[in-house]
């Protein structure tokens, strides 16, 4: 990690990514559309799937989430931002409906107060250095609207096979996981008040392990899971 490290800029992995990453997640038994959209779903624990909210996919990539929130909740509309300009263009070459995405500078985010009901993020965190944190957090608290809702999904630095894929893993090179317990302060610093931490992903997706898949609703207590999530409250 060099000190000019800010936020990661994928340019240089946007072409490739969703090919590096079915490589990367190739032994867990899903491929790289099965992460995106098992995100989503957990939304649908909490939010209603026909209200129409204003949704925003921080760090939103080349677009993958954005397809699973325009699947499973047909009423948003999708703002996506990102770093990477690369990455944008392909998410907006993906044709998603009612969806608009664009680069922002990684500090300000270009979107007026109380914006947004509900703001996504998804392995974005942990390739922002930690001193930049409080300040994006406060953004995302800006441009919430009261009552809003943010969900913030990251690997779990609790479990060793996360730490080993993630080491492996060519554009996670810089990437300095958040332990649930900073990611939940620094949350609730920013103003947001953190409401639930679930643990996800407990079994690999294999044939052999689906009669399990079952337990992992009763095991969002338990800190080994392979990745887990924030949900805070405005």
């Amino acid at each position: 990690m060099t000190e000019e490290r800010d936020f990661d800029n994928f340019d240089e992995h946007a072409q490739n990514y969703r090919d590096t990453h079915n490589k990367v997640v190739e032994m867990s038994g899903a491929d790289s559309d099965y992460f995106s959209e098992y995100k989503v779903v957990e939304l649908l624990k909490f939010e209603n799937p026909k209200q129409t909210m204003r949704v925003l996919d921080f760090g939103c990539g080349d677009g993958n989430s954005s397809i699973y929130i325009r699947k499973h909740f047909p009423n948003t509309s999708i703002f996506g931002i990102d770093v990477s300009d690369a990455s944008v263009k392909l998410a907006n070459e993906k044709g998603i409906t009612n969806a608009i995405f664009k680069a922002f500078d990684g500090a300000k985010l270009p979107f007026e107060d109380e914006e947004f009901d509900l703001v996504f993020t998804s392995m974005v965190f942990h390739h922002i250095e930690h001193k930049l944190h409080d300040g994006v957090l406060k953004e995302i608290y800006r441009t919430l609207k009261k009552g809003g809702r943010f969900y913030n999904f990251e690997h779990n630095p609790n479990n060793p096979l996360t730490r080993k894929v993630v080491r492996e893993c060519e554009f996670d090179e810089d990437a300095v996981l958040l332990k649930p317990s900073y990611n939940k302060e620094v949350t609730n610093k920013s103003g947001l008040k953190t409401k639930k931490l679930n643990y996800t992903l407990f079994f690999p997706r294999h044939k052999l392990f689906k009669i399990f898949l079952g337990l992992e609703k009763i095991l969002t207590w338990c800190p080994i899971g392979a990745q887990y999530y924030i949900r805070a409250i405005k």
